[in-house]
């Protein structure tokens, strides 16, 4: 039949296309072919699922230590070290101000030279102000210095000095115009006081007991009126301190020898531990006691021989300015253990005694008064008077004159009020009144009258040097001061940590390489400062400062055997310039 025959070519057509594709799939080449294509597919497709997948689940499980620091932020970057300061106004090796210093180790001679002040600043204030230095990121500190005062002003002490009160008491013979008269705010000065011309760097102790620079004290009125008597000399470019006075002119040393052989219960350096010489010269007297373990004040009025007080500290020995007139000295009643007046031109006699009054306020009980002058061994008829009126007057305050011996007298102060209990119904000089603080000493008048010893024997029962420095006194619960049961605790531990403090100073600062001699503490606490200066060994004597507004620990500090004197720091201090100071922070 003819209409199938198209159905059967198209169907051949088609078997055989079928065929050719199917030997085509069957070729080795083909087969070959499509098992790289597969594999080529499936590493792309299993890298692809990995690197997204597979990986990041198999990078967080992880150990924690090997964390990524997305984990863990790190800490920000510590901060840029502060730009080193640089200081002007400091000293440098000569004693000069430098005006370019960095602050680095201490040095041997810089720590002992002195500050010298420039004169530049026209106004006479201290100011500090702080710049960027941009050419090397440094921090400028710039101190603005005060104005140096004229030359003539070079012993000028401020309350001393006060001409106005000068004129107005220099008729009195009372010796008003010698005491404090500190001037008014309008008119204080704003500078510092110079240092004399050509001042050197202090010779240094024990040297200094016989030598000092001319150039640093130039007073020559010593000189001219006691050369004679073995006191002080020039030669070359120095003073000589040969060690005599106007009564021991064949020296120090054996005046004490023959005090000690007059009254052998005078135990220097053991019983007789603190000492005042009155009218002291240039401290001769008090320069030989140190040898004796013995620390002297010596103390003298600004007069006509000038500023003698300034040849005592330049030698290194302890003094201040301070006169017998019409007010109490700045130390406590007991304080000390001697007293001593050579020529020292004092009355004692004048207005009932009232300056030897004072002088036995000021006496340890059971103390020693020793008297060199002309009416012990003269027989001129007026100096014999004075004798007796002396011989009377001692008696009446219940003195016992235990010596006398040369031109030398010694007198010994009761240990107890039985004496003047027992003398007569008014008797003269009366006994103070009970009220009357004896310790009260800042712009308090002298009293004709005589002071009563505790009852409790508080001060006369102190123990022998050195066992005292350490001993907490009697007198420690009388004073006045917010503890009560634990004052030998707060005495204990004031000793303990200033001894730790300078032990650190000794060692960081090297303190024993500074020369340090005259010190003065600012605010001295119960002198423990002081105390451990001593136990460590630096070879100086401290000046323990009580300010006016603060506890009166003055008895304590003598009662220990070291010196101090009672202050208001918001007025001029009676000391000379020749001090390292100390400003105890902790206690500010």
């Amino acid at each position: 039949m003819k209409p199938t025959a198209p159905i059967t070519s198209t169907t051949t057509t088609a078997t055989a296309s079928s065929t050719m594709v199917t030997d085509i799939l069957k070729t080795p080449k083909f087969v070959k072919f499509t098992a790289i294509a597969l594999l080529s597919f499936s590493l792309v497709f299993l890298a692809t699922h990995f690197s997204s997948s597979s990986f990041s689940l198999n990078y967080s499980s992880l150990p924690l230590q090997m964390s990524p620091p997305l984990l863990s932020p790190p800490p920000p970057p510590p901060p840029p070290p502060p730009p080193a300061v640089r200081r002007t106004g400091i000293i440098d090796e000569t004693g000069a101000m430098s005006d370019d210093f960095f602050i680095g180790e201490s040095d041997s001679n810089s720590t002992s030279a002195f500050t010298e002040f420039s004169d530049n600043n026209d106004e006479g204030r201290k100011e500090e102000e702080e710049k960027k230095n941009e050419s090397d990121g440094e921090v400028r500190v710039r101190i603005e210095k005060y104005k140096v005062c004229e030359e003539s002003k070079v012993d000028y002490i401020p309350c001393l000095d006060n001409e106005e009160a000068i004129m107005l008491f220099n008729e009195s013979e009372k010796g008003e115009k010698y005491e404090r008269h500190c001037p008014g705010k309008d008119k204080m000065f704003d500078c510092v006081v110079p240092r004399p011309q050509g001042y050197r760097r202090p010779i240094p102790w024990p040297k200094s007991r016989d030598e000092v620079w001319f150039s640093n004290v130039p007073h020559t009125r010593l000189v001219e009126d006691k050369g004679g008597q073995n006191w002080i000399a020039i030669k070359k470019d120095k003073f000589i301190f040969p060690g005599g006075g106007t009564q021991f002119i064949h020296g120090a040393d054996q005046y004490l020898n023959q005090i000690s052989q007059m009254v052998p219960e005078i135990s220097f350096g053991h019983r007789i531990r603190v000492a005042l010489d009155i009218g002291c010269g240039v401290a001769s007297f008090g320069v030989f006691l140190l040898q004796r373990n013995v620390t002297t004040l010596s103390i003298a009025p600004k007069d006509v021989h000038e500023n003698q007080i300034q040849f005592a500290l330049e030698r290194g020995v302890p003094a201040m300015v301070a006169v017998f007139a019409t007010h109490r000295l700045l130390y406590p009643s007991q304080a000390f253990d001697l007293i001593h007046c050579s020529r020292c031109r004092i009355n004692w006699t004048r207005d009932d005694g009232i300056l030897l009054l004072e002088a036995n306020r000021m006496l340890r009980a059971g103390g020693y008064f020793v008297w060199a002058a002309q009416p012990v061994y003269k027989h001129e008829e007026i100096l014999q008077e004075q004798w007796k009126e002396m011989e009377d007057l001692t008696a009446r305050i219940c003195w016992e004159l235990i010596k006398k011996e040369g031109y030398i007298a010694i007198w010994q102060k009761p240990l107890n009020n039985s004496c003047s209990l027992n003398r007569d119904i008014g008797a003269v000089p009366p006994l103070c009144d009970p009220n009357d603080n004896s310790d009260n000493v800042w712009y308090v008048d002298l009293r004709a009258c005589i002071t009563q010893l505790p009852v409790n024997g508080y001060g006369s029962n102190v123990s022998t040097w050195p066992e005292r420095l350490h001993y907490p006194p009697d007198r420690l619960q009388s004073i006045e001061m917010d503890a009560y049961i634990s004052r030998k605790e707060i005495f204990r531990a004031e000793s303990k940590y200033w001894n730790e403090i300078i032990d650190s100073y000794v060692r960081a600062f090297r303190w024993k390489d500074m020369n340090l001699r005259n010190v003065m503490d600012m605010r001295a606490g119960l002198g423990g400062f002081a105390a451990a200066l001593h136990d460590l060994q630096i070879d100086c004597w401290v000046m323990n400062v009580v300010p006016v507004i603060g506890f009166n620990t003055l008895p304590v500090i003598y009662d220990r055997g070291l010196i101090g004197v009672m202050h208001d720091w918001y007025r001029q201090c009676a000391l000379s310039s020749s001090f390292h100071i100390h400003l105890p922070t902790s206690r500010a």
